[in-house]
């Protein structure tokens, strides 16, 4: 067994108070951890509500495109098929045998008598195969005018079997307005090149078109060639007209199906778009509805802003009354601590009081129990005490009180054991896991210390002071049914033996009136006196 070591004077707080301490700190810090998990639950719960609602404003936005692109689509589709019956009728009513000889006016009704009705026609023309106008719509005899120049011309001459070829947009020579060329070639019976008839569509057609609907500032309505030529914007702006953006990543999504979406920063303004797109019908031409991201985004960064807001706000006001209440919860355990520690020390010494040491004294009984281990317990008791009071006063007795809590303090070491004031004059120490040779050493060391304590305020010196010492060692058992009170009263008459013997000594316990285990001694009991 090895000799004990020393405790220090605040001893009980070591093997009582932490263990309470933290307790109460837990459940401070449980208070605090949920006043801060509740505020964030809202967090999180209110930003899954806001990416559903963005995810919501994107779906809404990419329907409405959707619709709008059908509603154009068909719009446009319908016209189309409008200009081009006219033209095939004109073209294939030149094959009617004597069309060429008979009156103008009956020769125009017949060329043209589909394309009397057409919304949005432009000019509609027969030209030869050398290029020149021989019937017009809206002239009688033909206004003049070549056109053996023009794309649409170039591409029938070449190509026979073309059909329906819709060119790039063109300002008329006739009228000066700007237009969208339709075209079918004229042939010959002997299947050469006949000339073309030319049907045109005002570009105003799709200005009128588009111009009804308000998707926003940043956000239009585009119609292309699928060359990537465009053919009208909305807003209008007169130099996008006749623009290509074949080489760009947004017309080369465009090509990738027959519909679709998709997000891309626009290569004209850096604007990122949400574009939906459709091609019209079996026709050349490609029509997209593109909505500024930002402008998708407005109205739900609106309530994001509003509802984020509030939602900050109230969980920083639950966060700061939340601390606020862990403060208090945390300043009132501190005192309610504090007073439970008071409660069981002593306002003298510092030391734990009777109190203090009947609880830790169970535990350690407990403990030795369980261990099947030593535990020891000296009772110190200062000499004369009471001379003290009466010479000097009562002032100087407590100095002298105070003095021994320090010499006691000082010769024990291990953080277990404990240094208690029990009442009066009268000490205590309790020695977990020591047997007898243990104590004895530490009852010494007690002697020692106390033969140096002097009171030089009062003229005390250093040898004046002596205390009377009783031991009592156990290893408790389960067989038996002494407590730790049992042990105190053998040591405390080992102390009355001591001071009977003459005082300023150690006794050990006698075995009168001490139970035995069955298999070891409970109580281990020596007599040796002090000198």
């Amino acid at each position: 067994m090895q000799p004990v070591g020393r405790g220090r004077a605040d001893c009980e707080s070591a093997v009582y108070w932490p263990h309470h301490k933290l307790r109460s700190f837990r459940s401070a810090k449980v208070w605090i951890a949920l006043s801060v998990i509740a505020p964030l639950g809202m967090l999180t719960a209110s930003a899954f509500m806001l990416f559903d609602l963005r995810q919501d404003a994107w779906e809404r936005s990419e329907q409405t495109s959707k619709n709008l692109l059908q509603v154009l689509e068909r719009d446009i589709a319908r016209n189309i098929e409008m200009y081009d019956l006219s033209i095939q009728a004109a073209a294939d009513n030149l094959k009617t045998p004597g069309v060429a000889e008979i009156d103008p006016q009956l020769r125009q009704l017949i060329l043209f008598d589909r394309a009397a009705t057409a919304r949005d026609m432009g000019v509609m023309l027969v030209i030869d195969e050398r290029g020149d106008i021989v019937a017009d719509l809206d002239a009688i005899p033909p206004r003049k005018g070549n056109y053996a120049d023009r794309e649409y011309f170039q591409v029938h001459k070449a190509r026979a079997s073309l059909g329906l070829y819709v060119g790039r947009p063109i300002t008329s020579r006739l009228t000066g307005e700007r237009m969208l060329p339709f075209s079918r070639r004229i042939s010959k019976s002997d299947g050469t090149f006949g000339g073309v008839v030319l049907g045109s569509v005002k570009l105003s057609y799709f200005t009128h078109l588009f111009q009804q609907i308000d998707l926003g500032r940043e956000s239009g309505i585009n119609l292309y060639l699928n060359d990537g030529t465009r053919i009208m914007r909305h807003p209008f702006n007169e130099a996008d007209i006749g623009v290509s953006i074949a080489g760009s990543s947004t017309f080369r999504g465009f090509l990738s199906e027959h519909s679709g979406s998709f997000v891309r920063t626009s290569a004209r303004d850096g604007v990122e778009r949400h574009y939906t797109f459709t091609r019209i019908g079996s026709l050349p031409l490609i029509l997209n509805v593109a909505i500024a991201t930002d402008e998708i985004e407005a109205e739900w960064r609106t309530k994001a802003f509003v509802i984020g807001g509030t939602v900050l706000v109230l969980c920083g006001l639950t966060v700061a009354l939340s601390l606020l209440f862990g403060r208090e919860l945390r300043r009132r355990e501190a005192v309610q601590a504090e007073l439970e520690r008071l409660s069981q020390t002593d306002a003298l010494t510092g030391l734990p009081n009777r109190r203090a040491f009947e609880q830790a004294g169970s535990r350690a009984w407990e403990q030795g129990r369980r261990d099947n281990g030593f535990l020891s317990l000296l009772i110190i008791d200062a000499d004369h005490f009471k001379r003290f009071n009466d010479r000097y006063g009562h002032q100087v007795g407590d100095e002298v009180l105070k003095g021994l809590a320090r010499c006691l303090s000082t010769s024990v070491h291990r953080p277990h054991d404990l240094v208690c004031r029990v009442g009066g004059e009268e000490f205590c120490i309790v020695m977990p896991d020591t047997d007898q040779a243990g104590a004895l050493r530490i009852a010494e060391k007690v002697h020692a210390e106390v033969a140096n304590l002097a009171i030089g305020s009062s003229g005390i010196g250093v040898g004046a002071i002596t205390v009377s010492i009783g031991l009592a060692v156990v290893i408790p058992s389960d067989a038996d049914s002494t407590s730790m009170m049992a042990l105190y009263r053998f040591a405390d008459a080992a102390l009355y033996e001591a001071k009977a013997a003459g005082r300023n000594q150690t006794r050990c316990a006698r075995s009168q009136g001490i139970a035995a285990a069955p298999q070891k001694p409970l109580l281990q009991i020596v007599g040796r006196p002090k000198t």
